[in-house]
């Protein structure tokens, strides 16, 4: 599987180790930044160039996830969520990682890079990436909705 990798200054580091996690399992990784440590980088390009290329490979046929973080992730995800077609998650532990895939088919996560050591930060990912979306008919429905009224404004059941 071909992930996308963002951050910012706050979880630079962990970067580098998730990229060489993420290679060792055996998937195509590509880093969309920061290429060096600045304390002052702002992290919107690179988690919206990330969620970018995500529906671009997904669109495109290839399968593809996104990962973005900073402190607390909670920025990260607004920003990866501003890309249309993408649907990014907070997430925290393991229940919410598994949910993000089964309930909501989340295409990217957020994480705080500052509220996890480097194995939960890990293991979360891992357990992201390896749940798969069983396309159950509401969760399916739900996210429909959403898709549409991201394309179009309107969503059906919304009153005018």
């Amino acid at each position: 599987m071909r992930i996308h990798v963002a951050t910012d200054h706050a979880g630079f580091e962990y970067s580098k180790t998730l990229v060489a996690h993420l290679q060792a399992a055996g998937h195509e990784v590509l880093d969309h930044g920061p290429t060096a440590y600045d304390g002052d980088d702002d992290y919107p390009s690179f988690c919206i160039a990330a969620a970018q290329a995500v529906v671009a490979d997904q669109r495109a046929g290839v399968e593809a996830l996104g990962v973005v973080f900073g402190g607390s992730g909670n920025g990260e995800q607004i920003a990866a969520n501003k890309v249309e077609g993408v649907r990014a998650a907070l997430v925290w532990n393991v229940p919410t990682a598994e949910l993000a895939r089964e309930h909501n088919d989340a295409n990217v996560i957020a994480i705080g890079a500052r509220q996890h050591d480097e194995a939960e930060m890990l293991a979360l990912i891992d357990r992201f990436i390896a749940t798969p979306f069983p396309g159950v008919e509401r969760h399916a429905r739900r996210i429909a909705q959403l898709a549409e009224y991201e394309t179009t404004g309107r969503i059906a059941g919304l009153l005018d």
